[in-house]
């Protein structure tokens, strides 16, 4: 892995691929497919080995325990510094204390320092509100995650998993106030969730944050595991076994896993590299969150940058994903647009290299 990009507006760079810890640990809600220390070890270490500098955790994995084993094995391996180490913070910690929860700033305080107790770091390089608590204030979450950056505690701040418009209100309060910004907007993005298009990708590219998506092959469903049967699917994963969510599957599901495979077996690669490789190559993608249980998935899912997806492949994934836009965002297409904005008037957006006239260093106005 050699590829980094700045991640948002800001001079933080990091990994194409992000390496996602929500399975390291076996306590707590993900214990059914965790993974013990000793496990977790050789594919922390893969990954840093192929140059991957990107690393997400929360306080909420594993009850704790993901961000225990990590700081051990970050500290075993001498690489913190060359890190940018996430977490995150919402999730309950007490559910006897009303503020062991949600993301006020009592809470948000309390939870990083109990972070970096558990990754035995001083500073967090980016730290994430987890989820929208729909009860604190924003302007509270933006101040407090400026005093954290004052404090040293964190470098920087960013959102997960919140509505749009939470994120511009805590982006423009940010800017008025000259506090620190949102860097990086994490979200769910694949083949079969494509529903953060119309609004979140245009909304972090104007407002200058990166999207950090998870879930690229679908909670797995995009892995090329499982198959359609009957009214149900067979495969030997999560999904199926043991601690599986046994969620339906619709037509469009199936239909976009077939496209897939087909794509995939004309590239000669897997379902997941393929479907990876999409959501990474997406307007305003910074980095693409991936797990991995062992050192070869890490090696496989790593290898999803290796290759590009033509055109004419591209358009058939795009197709059989298509999700129909809901109004107003379906007025904003442009195949709409051309027809309301001056029909048969040949007036468009400006071309490429296009300047306005300047009169003594000075941009002149046009018409």
């Amino acid at each position: 892995m050699h590829d980094y990009y700045l991640l948002g507006r800001s001079g933080l760079r990091v990994s194409r691929l992000a390496l996602g810890t929500m399975n390291i640990g076996t306590a707590g809600f993900h214990a059914a497919y965790g993974k013990t220390e000793a496990e977790a070890e050789p594919i922390v270490r893969r990954y840093l080995e192929a140059g991957g500098n990107f690393i997400d955790t929360a306080d909420f994995y594993t009850a704790g325990e993901s961000e225990r084993i990590l700081g051990r094995l970050i500290a075993a391996a001498g690489v913190r510094d060359r890190l940018v180490l996430t977490s995150k913070f919402t999730n309950s910690v007490d559910p006897s204390d009303p503020n062991a929860s949600g993301n006020g700033r009592k809470h948000m305080i309390r939870a990083v320092e109990a972070s970096l107790r558990r990754l035995r770091t001083d500073y967090l390089d980016l730290y994430l509100l987890h989820t929208w608590d729909r009860i604190t204030p924003v302007e509270e979450v933006v101040r407090a995650f400026d005093d954290l950056v004052r404090a040293g505690k964190i470098r920087y701040a960013g959102l997960s998993d919140v509505p749009a418009w939470y994120a511009a209100r805590a982006q423009s309060v940010a800017e008025t106030h000259l506090a620190t910004p949102m860097i990086s907007l994490q979200l769910p993005y694949s083949l079969l969730a494509r529903g953060i298009e119309p609004e979140y990708v245009p909304m972090a590219q104007s407002l200058g944050m990166g999207l950090t998506a998870w879930s690229p092959i679908g909670g797995g469903l995009l892995s090329g595991k499982y198959r359609r049967a009957g009214d149900g699917m067979t495969g030997a994963g999560r999904l199926t076994g043991a601690g599986g969510n046994g969620r339906p599957v619709g037509e469009r599901e199936w239909r976009v896993i077939d496209a897939l495979e087909g794509v995939a077996g004309e590239l000669g690669r897997s379902m997941a590299q393929v479907a990876i490789n999409w959501v990474a190559t997406r307007p305003g993608v910074g980095s693409v969150i991936i797990g991995a249980s062992s050192p070869d998935q890490v090696d496989g899912n790593l290898a999803a940058l290796d290759f590009d997806i033509p055109a004419e492949l591209r358009d058939r994934l795009d197709r059989a994903s298509a999700v129909s836009a809901a109004m107003p965002y379906s007025m904003f297409t442009p195949e709409y647009q051309s027809w309301v904005v001056s029909p048969g008037l040949g007036i468009g957006d400006k071309p490429a290299g296009y300047a306005p006239p300047v009169f003594n260093g000075a941009a002149q106005p046009v018409g």
